[in-house]
C-alpha cells in the first residue's frame, strides 16, 4: 500500500510535469530481474519513484518496509520466515544496508522462486549507501540484481516544468534535490541547511568512524572551497589535525554518500608528466552554496567560486546524463595543458570539453595541446549561451542543454 504521504509526493511530481530519466530503466529492471537496488542520497527521491514505477511494471501487490525504523527491523528477528511471507509480491525494502545479514537468505528466496517461475519483480532494494559500500554485503546476489542509480534532477529532467521560465539558474543556485528545487529561495534555503545537520548528525555516523560532527562540518566547508580544485591530503590534514589517511577516509565516506564526486585525472599513454590527484566538487551546488553562505543568486554572479561553481555543474550534468557508456576524466599536465572534462568511450568517441561561464567564450592554448595529447576526436566549449557555433581549431561552443541532447537523442 501506499500511504497518504506518498501520494502527495507523486502528485506534487505529476503537477509540476517532472518525470525522472531513470524511470524506464527502473520499470525494465523490475520486469527483467528478481533483485533491483535502486541508490542514490537521500530525499531525492527513491521511495517516491519506487512506488510509482513498481505500480506501473508490476501487476502485483506492493509491501513497503523502512529498515531504519526499530520497528521495522524487529519484525526481522526471524528473517527468512517473515520475507517468505510476501511471495508473489514486490517487498521494497529501504535502507538495506543497514541489515547485512539480509543479502545471503535473499539469495536463497530469490533462486527458489526462480525454479518456481517466479523471475523478476521479487524485491526493490532502496539505499543511500554508494553501489561499493551496497556491494560489500551483496555479493551473494551477484547475476540476480541490477544496480541503478537515481540523482538529483538534472536540467534534462526539469527543463519542461516551466516553458516560460529558464530552470537552469534555479537549478545550479538551488541544487536538484525534489524538495529543495521545487521551494521557494527561503524555503529551500532552510530545507538545505536542514539537511546538511541531518547528515552530519544522523547519516554519517551511519556509516563512517566515531567522528564529531563539528569536525566533518569543517571538512566539508573546505571541501566546498576547494570545489573544482585538486586535493591536497596532507593540506586538509594538517588543518583538521589529523593524519592525510583519515582525510582520504573521511573524503571516500562523502563521496560513498553521493555528496562528493572525486574527478579521476586521465591516465592515457604519454611520455608527459601528468597531475595524477583528483578533482573534487560537490555533486549538488545547493548544497555547496548553502555550505559557502551564498545567500542569493546575485552573491554567487560575483563571488569568487562562480567560475569553478558553473563548471561542476555542467560536469555533474553531463555525467547524469551519459550513465556509466562514458569514461569521465579531467586532463593536467606539467606544462601547464589542461582539459576540464574528457568524456571517452573506448578510442572512437575521445571528447574533449572546455567549461566557461561566459557569453563569449575562448579556447585557451593549453586546451588545445592537451587534446592533442589526448587524441580528442571533438572539441567542445559549454558556455552560458545558447547558439551552436564553431571557434576554430575543430571546437565547437555550445550551450549546456543542447549538449546534453547529443547524449539522449543517441538513446532514442
Amino acid at each position: 500500500m501506499v500511504s497518504d504521504y506518498f501520494y502527495g509526493k507523486i502528485i506534487a511530481m505529476e503537477v509540476k510535469h517532472i518525470r525522472r530519466a531513470l524511470a524506464p530503466m527502473l520499470m525494465h529492471a523490475l520486469r527483467r530481474r528478481p533483485v533491483v537496488a535502486l541508490l542514490g542520497p537521500r530525499q531525492v527521491g527513491k521511495t517516491t519513484l519506487a512506488f510509482v514505477m513498481s505500480a506501473k511494471a508490476l501487476n502485483k501487490q506492493v509491501t513497503y518496509l523502512d529498515l531504519e525504523l526499530d520497528s521495522n527491523r524487529a519484525k526481522l528477528a526471524n528473517l527468512e520466515e517473515y520475507l517468505r511471507r510476501y511471495q508473489n509480491q514486490l517487498l521494497i525494502l529501504d535502507e538495506a544496508q543497514l541489515v547485512p545479514e539480509l543479502f545471503p537468505v535473499l539469495r536463497g528466496l530469490v533462486d527458489e522462486r526462480i525454479r518456481a517461475g517466479e523471475r523478476a519483480g521479487q524485491f526493490l532494494l532502496l539505499g543511500s549507501a554508494s553501489r561499493d559500500l551496497f556491494h560489500q554485503s551483496s555479493e551473494s546476489l551477484a547475476g540476480r540484481i541490477r544496480f541503478l542509480e537515481l540523482t538529483p534532477f538534472s536540467l534534462s529532467e526539469v527543463s519542461v516544468v516551466d516553458p516560460l521560465v529558464d530552470p537552469t539558474e534555479k537549478l545550479w543556485f538551488q541544487g536538484g534535490f525534489p524538495d529543495s528545487f521545487l521551494s521557494d529561495a527561503q524555503d529551500s534555503w532552510d530545507w538545505r541547511g536542514d539537511f546538511i545537520d541531518t547528515y552530519l548528525e544522523r547519516d554519517i555516523p551511519l556509516f563512517g568512524p566515531n567522528v564529531p560532527a563539528q569536525r566533518m562540518r569543517r571538512f566539508w566547508q573546505m571541501l566546498a572551497h576547494m570545489h573544482g580544485q585538486q586535493v591536497n591530503f596532507s593540506n586538509l590534514g594538517k588543518s583538521l589535525e589529523v593524519t592525510h589517511t583519515t582525510i582520504r577516509n573521511y573524503l571516500d565516506l562523502l563521496t560513498d554518500m553521493y555528496m562528493i564526486r572525486q574527478l579521476p585525472a586521465w591516465a592515457g599513454n604519454t611520455k608527459k608528466r601528468l597531475v595524477k590527484s583528483p578533482k573534487i566538487y560537490l555533486r549538488d551546488t545547493g548544497l555547496l552554496h548553502r555550505l559557502l553562505s551564498i545567500t542569493e543568486f546575485d552573491d554567487l554572479l560575483g563571488h569568487p567560486v562562480i567560475g569553478a561553481s558553473w563548471e561542476g555543474f555542467v560536469i555533474e550534468n553531463i555525467l547524469r546524463t551519459v550513465g556509466d557508456k562514458w569514461e569521465p576524466s579531467y586532463f593536467r599536465a606539467s606544462t601547464g595543458s589542461e582539459i576540464d572534462l574528457v568524456l571517452e568511450q573506448g578510442k572512437r568517441h575521445v571528447w574533449a570539453v572546455e567549461i566557461k561561464r561566459t557569453l563569449s567564450p575562448k579556447v585557451r592554448a593549453g586546451f588545445h595541446s592537451g587534446a592533442e595529447t589526448i587524441g580528442a576526436t571533438k572539441k567542445w566549449l559549454i558556455y552560458s549561451g545558447e547558439e551552436r557555433y564553431p571557434l576554430g581549431n575543430g571546437v565547437e561552443a555550445i550551450g549546456l542543454p543542447e549538449f546534453l541532447t547529443l547524449f539522449t537523442e543517441s538513446k532514442q
